[in-house]
């Protein structure tokens, strides 16, 4: 391999070889990137509300929210890798996430505990539907390990979603 060969080697598009096919990618990768978004406006909000949470209930809300968190954390890599493994290519910067992102953000200086569990609540049931969405995408496409994946991360939005429901009832 002489200079130039390496040369182009370096200056080459990402261009992971993938059974799926080039449409296959394209979708699924866009579908993907967008719930990227979504995954990390949840992560930062549910973050945000574990930071700023107050009263009576706080040490159970506070470690309630951080277990979430972690949680919706984990599943940002894998749903890079598995872009990139489809041969797409996957977010670069906050601006491209605020730019695609579903969910709200709240910048309020103040949400009370029983808002901001309920905000958590509704922002989880979205993000299942969101994933729901994206399932349908890859099953028309055969992707079965992309699907297989988000059947986990919906069970795991559908337990967080839960948990704030039931965390929030007062009575």
């Amino acid at each position: 391999m002489d200079k130039n060969d390496v040369k182009k080697r370096r200056m080459a598009q990402l261009a992971t070889p993938s059974a799926l096919g080039a449409q296959a990618t394209k979708d699924i990768s866009a579908g993907l990137n967008i719930l990227l978004a979504d995954i990390f406006a949840l992560y930062l909000k549910t973050k945000n509300f574990h930071w700023h949470m107050s009263g009576p209930y706080f040490r159970d809300y506070h470690l309630l929210l951080d277990d979430q968190a972690d949680q919706i954390l984990a599943i940002t890599d894998p749903v890079a890798e598995r872009v990139r493994k489809i041969g797409g290519t996957t977010l670069r910067s906050t601006g491209q996430i605020c730019g695609l992102q579903r969910l709200s953000d709240n910048e309020s200086d103040y949400v009370t505990p029983a808002d901001m569990l309920a905000e958590l609540h509704e922002d989880n049931m979205r993000l299942v539907g969101y994933m729901r969405a994206t399932h349908v995408v890859c099953d028309e496409h055969g992707d079965v390990a992309t699907a297989s994946l988000l059947e986990n991360w919906i069970d795991e939005a559908e337990q967080r979603a839960w948990f704030l429901f039931e965390s929030g009832r007062h009575g």
